[in-house]
């Protein structure tokens, strides 16, 4: 049986109107049946660090509320952009999420190549956050931070440790050089314990470091002296700390901080879902307790809130690339 050229013309309308209505349907179905298997969180750090804390904290806890596995898969690499590349690539289905961290947002501004563009990933939510601590050795003459940044603008200036170029101590540098005219020469390291095994032995001035990492050597052995934390808030459990901001450096804002971030095209309703029982997990009070003990703030919150914190940190940051000149050559 033959159709007219006018029936398949209202066929093919009728078909292209029910299109949109049909694939969303099916990613409302997949969203309500999501999960219904283990979920990866891929972690471009290696074990033991804040970021993979952070995560392993968000597992524990969202698997109870979701009902299913979130297991833990480490990939570091290349800055964080190993494990970012793979969440780039894979499915957007909701079972293959990334751990960010700060590099998901500057490691464009800065590497002279990237294997995937940044909306390849995009924000689902907030895990929490460790500031970062600046310190010097024990025996230091400097009381705070005003005192660390003045004295480094006499003679050749200081040499401050970081974990490489476009870590969080590097920014941490340059945010002092760029706003404030201290002379802080960055020296990478290959790792945070390597920075902060540089600043025990008397190699560089100073560095900053995740809370987690720092505050034993501050708290518990007393090897470094701590000038500032650099977040907007004192750390819970070190708060006869000021910040950099109350200290007068208000530009002086940046921490360890870890979310989640999926693949391209992932469905909305998944990402609410996923945003929700992270939430959930953060408040916690086992959870809360646990982090807040090492250093750690939970945070958590919705989507909306880790997309705007995303925009505004993505602004904050290339400023300071740009004025540093902190891309690669």
């Amino acid at each position: 049986m033959f159709l007219s050229r006018r029936s398949l013309l209202a066929q093919t309308l009728v078909l292209s109107a029910l299109g949109p209505m049909m694939a969303a349907t099916h990613a409302t179905q997949a969203a309500d049946n999501w999960p219904s298997r283990p979920i990866r969180l891929i972690v471009p750090f290696s074990a033991g660090g804040a970021n993979d804390l952070m995560a392993r904290s968000a597992a524990e806890g969202a698997s109870k509320v979701l009902g299913q596995p979130v297991v833990i898969d480490n990939r570091p690499g290349a800055g964080g952009t190993v494990g970012a590349d793979m969440v780039a690539k894979a499915q957007p289905d909701g079972y293959t999420l990334l751990v960010s961290a700060a590099g998901v947002i500057s490691n464009s501004m800065i590497k002279k190549s990237m294997p995937f563009k940044d909306d390849a990933l995009q924000p689902a939510v907030m895990i929490g956050l460790a500031p970062s601590v600046i310190v010097v050795p024990k025996n230091a003459p400097y009381n705070n931070l005003r005192d660390f940044v003045e004295a480094s603008k006499k003679g050749q200036g200081f040499n401050f440790a970081t974990a490489g170029t476009g870590s969080t101590p590097h920014f941490v540098a340059e945010m002092l050089n760029v706003k404030y005219g201290a002379k802080l020469q960055p020296v990478p390291y290959k790792s945070g314990s390597e920075s902060t095994t540089a600043v025990l032995g008397g190699q560089v001035e100073g560095t900053s470091e995740a809370s987690i990492i720092a505050l034993p050597h501050i708290v518990n052995e007393g090897k470094f002296k701590a000038l500032a934390t650099t977040w907007t808030q004192r750390i819970s459990a070190y708060p006869q700390l000021s910040t950099a901001m109350e200290q007068g450096f208000a530009d002086v804002q940046i921490a360890h901080w870890a979310g989640i971030h999926a693949p391209k095209g992932t469905p909305n309703a998944i990402l609410d879902k996923l945003a929700a029982a992270v939430d959930q997990a953060m408040k916690e009070p086992a959870t809360v307790e646990k982090l807040k003990g090492l250093g750690i703030e939970p945070v958590g919150g919705t989507r909306t809130e880790f997309v705007k914190f995303v925009n505004a940190e993505r602004k904050r940051l290339g400023e300071i690339v740009k004025a540093a000149h902190m891309q690669e050559k």
